[in-house]
């Protein structure tokens, strides 16, 4: 890519490429922003250019960095955090060890988590906030999944998806490594 294009032609190949990279149609893209359709559409294919208000209500509808959205520079670099620079914590279970793979500013939305059970290792969590979610898989071992009264075991492979805004728990019935995301409402 060409970083010496003006903001404003980069603009609409941004805002169309966040769009269609969450599978939203311009309807729905103009349901969640307030911005008409058509002018969703123009400022895709470069035949207008979006006011601030314009632009924010854009954003903050496809959940994108406003500002990485006009950086130049912002697709042609990879951010790396190198496994020793991971943040983790070994006391916040019992014999497991949470490795925080989402980035800070995700905090209460979108969490990403690696998480190494020890056989009988265990992690209890209190409600989150109303209409939180978590979706869990199991990349090695065995665990038992809780959530309120429902209790599953997952081995290998499997993935459950339960609500995170009861008291749930993940329990390893052998050494254990799983991917787990938390989504608050």
């Amino acid at each position: 890519m060409d970083n010496d294009l003006p903001i404003l032609d980069l603009l609409p190949t941004r805002l169309r490429e966040a769009r269609r990279s969450q599978g939203l149609s311009l309807d729905a893209v103009a349901k969640l922003s307030g911005v008409s359709r058509s002018m969703v559409s123009q400022i895709e294919r470069g035949e207008s250019s979006p006011t601030i208000a314009t632009l924010w209500n854009l954003t903050r509808a496809l959940q994108v960095d406003f500002a990485g959205l006009l950086d130049a520079e912002a697709t042609d670099k990879v951010e790396v955090l190198r496994a020793s620079d991971v943040p983790r914590f070994d006391n916040m279970g019992h014999l497991c060890l949470i490795r925080i793979l989402s980035p800070p500013e995700d905090v209460g939305g979108h969490e990403v988590y690696d998480i190494a059970f020890e056989a009988g290792g265990s992690l209890k969590s209190a409600p989150h906030k109303r209409g939180a979610t978590e979706q869990l898989t199991v990349l090695e071992g065995a665990v038992k999944v809780s959530s309120g009264a429902a209790v599953q075991d997952l081995v290998e492979g499997d993935t459950a998806r339960y609500a995170a805004d009861v008291a749930h728990s993940i329990e390893a019935t052998e050494p254990a490594r799983v991917f787990l995301i938390v989504k608050n409402a």
